[in-house]
C-alpha cells in the first residue's frame, strides 16, 4: 500500500499503488480503529494531538469509501477533513455553534458528530442528508444548501449569545466559491461594524488568492492570532490614538507589513481582525491557531488554504470530476458512462452552440454553474460570449438586463433553485423593463438526492404572476429545442423551464421553427375524462389515459395558458385533470383554474401536482411515486374522483 502525502496543498500523491490512503491495491478498506472510537467531538476533544494525524488518515479514507458506496459530493469533503476535526477539538460543540457554507463540505463533520454508521444511507429515501440539517443533528446549527448565508447566520447566532449573557462561539465555515456572493459581504460588513465575537474561517480551496503558503506563513498566522500581538496592538491604539498623526502612521505601518505576506486589508477593512493564509491540511497549524482565536474578541477572520480531493490522487487531478460522483470503485476510479439518452442540460448545451453560430448577439451567462447547466462546449467555443459571474445569481440577472438593452441576446443558464434568489432582479430589472433575457431554468420539480433545498418547485407560481413573462416547459427534448429557440425570438422576457436528468428519447429535429405563442396540442383522443399535461408530465399522463381511456393535452404553455384548448376540452368533458411536476398552490393547474373562471365555464376539476409539503432527497422516480405523479398515482387519484 502506497502511504500518501496530506502536506501542503498543491502537493500531489507519488505515481502508482493504490489513489488514496486506506485502500489497499485490491481495493479494500482499512480498518477505522480510531475513528469508530468517535461517536461525537467530546470523545474526539480526548485524544492526544498526535492521534488527530492517524484519525485524519481515517476520516478522510471512510468518507472515500463511504461516497464511493451511495454517491455524493466527493471532492470538496475531502478538502475539509483536517480543518473539520481541529474546529471540533478545539471548540466545545455543540454548545460553540459552527455554520457550514456552503453545505456539501461537512461529511466529515456528520461522521464525527454521530451519524458515522448512518452514512450507507446519504442522500437516499429515509437517509441523512447531503447538507446540514437542524432536525438531523444538535451539531447541525443551521440548515445550508445555497451558498454564502453562513456568515449572517453566525452572527445572528453570536449576537444573540450576547443579549441572552451567554458564553459561546459562533463560527462561520465559508468556502467553495460561497465568498463570490453579495451575501456574504453585507454580512461581513454588519459583523465588523457591531464588534461581535465571530469568527469567519475561508476555505480557500481554488487558490483565488494566491498567498505564499508553508512554514513562515503558518508561523505569522499563529504570531497574528496570538494574545501577545492582540493586546500590544490594543495597547498600542488606546495610546497613539491620542497622537492622531502617529496613530495614522502606526496604522499605515501595520497594513503594510501584514499586506507583504498576507491579503488582509480587504478584510480588515470590513472591521475584522485577518488571520492567515494557513495550511488547512496541517494540523500542528490549525490547531494551535484556532486555539489563539478562540482567546480572542471581536470579529477575527481565519483564511485557510485546502484543496479540492485532497489525498485521493483522482480527485485531486480532476475535482470537477469527482465533486459530485455516482457509485465507483476507489481503486479503479470513475469510469466513462455507457452512451445514454442525452440530459436536457446537454441538450441546451448544444442549442446554445448551435444558435451562436448564426447569431452573433447571443451571450450564456452563468451562476457558477458551467459544468451542471452544459456549457462546457459553449464556454471552449465561445469563450467571449460566455461569461460564470460566480455564485451571484441576483448579480447574473441584472447583468443580462444590463446586456439586453445595449442590442445583445442574453441567456442565463440557471437552476430553478437558485433563481429564487434573483426573484427581485427578475421583475424589476427585467420584466418591468420588458427586456428581451432567456432564462433557461435547469432542474425544474424534483430534482432526488439534493432534496428540498434543490427541487425546482415554487417556478411556475413565481414566474407567471410577473407581466410580460412567457412561461414554456418542454414534454422532451425536441420541444425543449424548439422552446429554446421560441423564447430567442419573442423579444421579451421569457423562460423554458424543464427537469433534470433525460427525457422520453425524442429526437431532436434542431430546426428553427417558432412555437405557436401560447398554443398546446392534442396529444390522445378519449371520452369523459381529459388530462391536461405540464413538461415532463406528459408521459406519465400518456400512460394513465391508456386505461383510463382519455384525452391528453401536451399544454406546452404555462403562460400564456391555451384559453381556447382549455375551453374546447371543458365543454367535451366531464372531468379535467392538470398533472405538473410543480407544488398545487399557484401553479399551472391553477393557471387552468383561473382560465375556467374567465371563461364562466365549470367542469370537475382535479389539479394533481407536489403537495403543500417540502419534499426529502431519494430516487426520483420513488419520490413522484410516493406523491402520485407517476402513471399508477395519477389513475388512482383519477378513479377516487370519478367514483365519488
Amino acid at each position: 500500500m502506497t502511504t500518501l502525502t496530506t502536506g501542503l496543498p498543491g502537493e500531489l500523491p507519488e505515481k502508482g499503488g493504490a489513489h488514496a490512503r486506506g485502500y489497499n491495491e485490491a481495493g479494500g478498506a482499512q480498518m477505522y480503529e480510531l475513528l469508530k472510537s468517535i461517536n461525537e467531538p467530546s470523545e474526539l476533544r480526548k485524544l492526544e494531538r498526535p492521534q488527530l494525524h492517524q484519525l485524519a488518515d481515517e476520516l478522510r479514507a471512510y468518507v472515500l469509501d463511504s461516497v464511493s458506496k451511495t454517491g455524493g459530493h466527493l471532492s470538496s469533503n475531502l478538502g475539509t477533513v483536517e480543518l473539520t476535526i481541529a474546529l471540533h477539538y478545539v471548540f466545545d460543540t455543540p454548545e460553540d455553534r459552527i455554520v457550514w457554507d456552503v453545505g456539501h463540505q461537512t461529511y466529515p463533520h456528520k461522521i464525527l458528530t454521530g451519524r458515522r454508521e448512518k452514512m450507507p444511507t446519504l442522500r437516499q429515501l429515509d437517509g441523512i442528508s447531503g447538507f446540514p440539517r437542524r432536525a438531523e443533528s444538535v451539531y447541525d446549527t443551521f440548515g445550508t444548501a445555497h451558498s454564502s448565508t453562513s456568515i449572517s447566520a453566525a452572527l445572528g447566532m453570536a449576537v444573540a449569545a450576547k443579549l441572552k449573557g451567554e458564553s459561546r462561539h459562533a463560527i462561520a465555515v465559508i468556502g467553495d466559491g460561497a465568498m463570490s456572493a453579495g451575501m456574504a459581504f453585507e454580512a461581513m460588513n454588519n459583523a465588523g461594524a457591531m464588534d461581535a465575537d465571530l469568527l469567519v474561517v475561508l476555505n480557500d480551496n481554488e487558490m483565488s488568492i494566491s498567498p505564499p503558503v508553508g512554514a513562515l506563513t503558518n508561523y505569522l498566522a499563529r504570531l497574528l492570532s496570538g494574545r501577545l500581538y492582540d493586546t500590544a496592538k490594543r495597547t498600542s491604539e488606546r495610546v497613539l490614538r491620542s497622537v492622531p498623526r502617529v496613530w495614522e502612521l502606526a496604522r499605515r505601518a501595520e497594513e503594510h507589513v501584514k499586506g507583504m505576506v498576507t491579503p488582509s486589508t480587504l478584510f480588515e477593512e470590513f472591521g475584522f481582525n485577518y488571520i492567515g493564509p494557513i495550511d488547512g491540511h496541517d494540523l500542528d497549524a490549525l490547531v494551535p491557531t484556532l486555539t489563539n482565536i478562540r482567546k480572542l474578541k471581536g470579529p477575527q477572520f481565519l483564511h485557510v488554504i485546502t484543496r479540492k480531493g485532497q489525498g485521493y490522487k483522482l480527485a485531486e487531478e480532476d475535482p470537477v470530476l469527482y465533486h459530485g460522483p455516482g457509485k465507483f470503485n476507489p481503486s479503479e476510479g470513475i469510469k466513462p458512462a455507457a452512451v445514454a439518452k442525452p440530459t436536457y442540460s446537454q441538450i441546451f448545451g448544444e442549442w446554445l452552440c448551435a444558435t451562436a453560430e448564426r447569431e452573433p448577439r447571443l451571450v450564456a451567462i452563468t451562476p457558477a454553474m458551467r459544468e451542471g447547466s452544459g456549457m462546457v462546449e459553449y464556454s471552449q467555443r465561445f469563450p467571449e460570449r460566455y461569461f460564470d459571474v460566480g455564485i451571484a445569481e441576483q448579480h447574473a440577472v441584472t447583468y443580462a438586463a444590463g446586456l439586453a438593452c445595449e442590442g445583445m441576446k442574453p441567456v442565463v443558464a440557471i437552476y430553478s433553485t437558485f433563481l429564487q434568489r434573483g426573484y427581485d432582479q427578475l421583475i424589476h430589472d427585467v420584466a418591468i423593463q420588458n427586456l428581451p433575457v432567456v432564462f433557461a431554468l435547469d432542474r425544474g420539480g424534483l430534482v432526488g438526492s439534493d432534496g428540498a433545498t434543490h427541487n425546482g418547485a415554487f417556478d411556475f407560481a413565481f414566474l407567471r404572476c410577473v407581466p410580460n413573462m412567457t412561461v414554456m416547459a418542454p414534454a422532451d427534448e425536441n420541444e425543449c429545442w424548439q422552446m429554446l429557440t421560441t423564447a430567442l425570438a419573442l423579444g421579451s422576457p421569457a423562460t423554458v423551464r424543464y427537469p433534470r436528468g433525460a427525457g422520453p428519447g425524442v429526437a431532436i429535429g434542431k430546426d428553427k421553427r417558432v412555437l405557436p405563442l401560447g398554443k398546446g396540442e392534442l396529444r390522445r383522443e378519449g371520452k369523459r375524462i381529459a388530462i391536461l399535461a405540464f413538461g415532463a408530465m406528459l408521459q406519465p399522463a400518456l400512460a394513465a389515459a391508456e386505461q383510463l381511456g382519455a384525452s391528453v393535452a401536451n399544454m406546452r404553455f404555462v403562460k400564456p395558458i391555451d384559453a381556447e384548448l382549455v375551453k374546447r376540452l371543458a365543454e367535451t368533458h366531464e372531468l379535467l385533470v392538470t398533472v405538473e411536476e410543480h407544488v398545487v398552490m399557484g401553479g399551472a393547474g391553477s393557471a387552468v383554474c383561473e382560465t375556467l373562471a374567465a371563461l364562466g365555464l365549470g367542469p370537475k376539476v382535479l389539479n394533481l401536482g407536489l403537495p403543500d409539503r417540502f419534499i426529502d432527497h431519494g430516487d426520483p422516480a420513488k419520490l413522484l411515486a410516493s406523491v402520485g405523479l407517476d402513471a399508477a398515482g395519477i389513475v388512482k387519484s383519477v378513479r377516487a374522483v370519478i367514483s365519488e
